[in-house]
């Protein structure tokens, strides 16, 4: 028999079991809650970004809506404040700058931005296209006269990074209305014309021609290693010397070893300056740019000079470019191009440190005026090795650096006896009816030593190769000296029989007639 429950109890459980209810529902409230809380904290920060978008958007339209900015080319601070010099349109103008351009980002010759009401906003650095003007010469420390390629002539201001490093003949980029040079363009026509260097030549690399050599430092370093003793006997030194000869026998490396020799005796760490001109590069259709460019060079040596170093301008080919006046075929550039290195060597008597040193193999054809004493004072004759020079010669280049099979003394014997041995080579025919016979040994020349000597050590490689033999022997160097007379292509024609008289270096009666035998 069940005992009937007490009411109160049953009233105390109904209680418990609705509070547990509520706090169900209370936890689950407050997770909603959360979860409400969360998205609503995402909807309110995609509102805010949304907002941020749109603001950014209409500021754009409103910038679109904006007038255009302009540029210029800064000129320099006003004397009023914040204002500066700007050249714009076509015109100077005086222009307000903005607080928040920093002072030290405008530069004169600099692009600059303007903003609304043609304010100074922003500075963009330097231009970077314009035109192309060649520098003619400085004028003090900010200014330059530029010509462009019609010869029109402007003065203009040198940027900053320019006024420490533009020279004369440089092709610098310019704002021909602005009146500023901003860049130094690497193509720069002087260093096109001439190879400016310290060549590594010295006089012991040079075999022979001790005579020639020594004539030539009498004459061009002298003056430069002992000034005071020319200025107490009131001697000038030379303008000028012409190395004149048969091609391939050294007028180049010594040209190249005078400039080597005065950097060596300068004594105070500096050296000489070698201006190597390439001669036929000179020419130019147009009429004047020949003159043009020879007045280049000779600024570019003044300029050298006035360093207080001493500058040799050399001229290789001297007859290809400075023939006698009156001798030409068609355009008869000689009658201008030959007065005007005249003009400019007689323009170097104010500079000591200028000398100009010429190489012909036609020094027949180079105009009088130019060889006259006062110019070209020296004239060398360098002359075609004999056995002796041609033994020091082979000796330059066979040294104990290079495999051999025998001793060096052994391969120039035999080198130089094979060379010199009686071998004909052309009979000529004189105007009195005598004849004359020259063998290869008349037309031996060091450029020609010194290929026999490449042909040798080609033909020692290949035996080394092949494994029948170590260096150079004799034999390679025999049939080196066969290979090289027998090729000769560079012998004149037998149509032109008086160059056979000449490339050898002879004076004589005229020939008639030559025939190879």
């Amino acid at each position: 028999m069940t005992r009937p429950q007490n009411p109160g109890t049953r009233d105390a459980n109904s209680l418990a079991s609705t509070n547990r209810g509520d706090r169900e529902d209370i936890a689950e409230l407050k997770v909603q809650n959360r979860a409400l809380s969360a998205r609503n904290k995402q909807l309110a920060e995609l509102l805010k970004s949304s907002r941020d978008k749109l603001q950014d958007l209409s500021a754009q339209v409103e910038a679109l809506g904006e007038p255009a900015s302009t540029y210029g080319i800064y000129l320099g601070p006003a004397r009023r404040g914040k204002e500066a010099e700007v050249f714009t349109s076509g015109r100077r103008m005086r222009l307000h700058v903005s607080p928040a351009v920093e002072p030290g980002t405008l530069t004169p010759g600099g692009v600059v931005r303007l903003g609304e009401g043609s304010v100074v906003v922003e500075a963009c650095g330097y231009s970077k296209t314009g035109q192309l003007a060649t520098l003619s010469e400085r004028i003090g420390h900010d200014r330059a006269i530029v010509a462009d390629m019609q010869g029109a002539e402007q003065v203009v201001h040198l940027t900053q990074p320019l006024q420490e490093k533009a020279r004369a003949g440089d092709t610098l980029l310019i704002d021909s209305k602005a009146g500023y040079a901003f860049e130094r363009i690497p193509k720069t026509e002087v260093n096109q014309l001439s190879l400016e260097e310290v060549p590594d030549v010295t006089y012991d690399d040079i075999g022979g021609l001790r005579t020639q050599i020594e004539t030539i430092r009498d004459s061009v370093e002298l003056p430069f290693t002992h000034p005071e003793l020319y200025k107490t006997y009131d001697l000038k030194p030379p303008k000028g010397v012409l190395l004149y000869g048969p091609p391939g026998c050294g007028k180049t490396l010594i040209a190249k070893a005078v400039a080597n020799s005065l950097s060596a005796r300068i004594g105070d760490g500096g050296k000489a300056h070698f201006l190597n001109v390439k001669g036929p590069e000179l020419l130019n259709k147009y009429v004047g740019e020949t003159e043009r460019r020879i007045r280049l060079i000779f600024e570019r040596a003044r300029e050298l000079a006035g360093e207080g170093r001493p500058v040799i301008i050399f001229f290789d080919e001297m007859e290809s470019i400075f023939r006698t006046r009156g001798s030409g075929v068609s355009s008869d550039m000689e009658t201008t191009v030959v007065p005007q290195l005249l003009t400019e060597i007689d323009g170097v008597e104010d500079i000591a440190n200028v000398i100009v040193i010429g190489a012909t193999n036609r020094e027949e054809l180079i105009d009088p005026a130019i060889l006259r004493p006062g110019r070209l004072d020296i004239k060398i004759r360098i002359d075609r090795p004999d056995r002796t020079e041609a033994r020091e010669i082979f000796a330059r280049y066979l040294t104990d650096s290079v495999p051999h099979g025998e001793s060096t003394g052994v391969l120039i014997d035999a080198a130089v006896d094979k060379l010199f041995a009686p071998r004909p080579f052309v009979k000529l025919t004189l105007v009195d009816g005598s004849e004359e016979t020259l063998h290869y040994a008349d037309f031996v020349s060091g450029a020609m030593i010194a290929n026999i000597v490449d042909r040798a050590k080609k033909l020692a490689i290949k035996d080394e190769i092949d494994g029948t033999g170590r260096g150079v022997t004799a034999e390679h160097l025999r049939l080196a000296v066969r290979a090289e007379q027998d090729e000769s292509e560079d012998m004149p024609n037998v149509s032109n029989p008086d160059e056979w008289a000449r490339i050898t270096g002879r004076n004589g009666k005229r020939v008639v007639a030559a025939e190879v035998l």
